[in-house]
């Protein structure tokens, strides 16, 4: 059974996280703007040019969630703007404030 505070965006497998993301590349600067379609939106200061912008996205997240980089992995979507990203044993949780703003 899903928790109270559980959103379609986030989910945990395991001490992994999961998140559905909506990314806008080439913004003025990186952050979280809300939920579109079912994801979380995010913008990034980075052109979707040679990967530039899932660098960035990988970054903002290991940044966000306190990780090495090695542990931020696009697991789908890697030329889309339509991404699943998986975190793995963040320690920090961001995500939760996300939750409450992006509602």
């Amino acid at each position: 059974m899903p928790s109270s505070d559980a959103v379609a965006w986030r989910r945990e497998h395991g001490d992994a996280l999961i998140l559905t993301l909506h990314v806008r590349p080439g913004a003025r600067r990186s952050g979280v703007e809300g939920v579109h379609a079912g994801a979380l939106k995010l913008s990034l200061a980075a052109p979707p040019v040679d990967g530039k912008a899932n660098a960035a996205l990988c970054a903002f997240l290991a940044d966000a969630f306190d990780v090495p980089l090695g542990r931020v992995t696009v697991v789908r979507g890697a030329t889309s703007r339509h991404k699943v990203v998986r975190i793995d044993a963040p320690v920090a949780r961001p995500d939760r404030g996300w939750s409450s703003a992006a509602r």
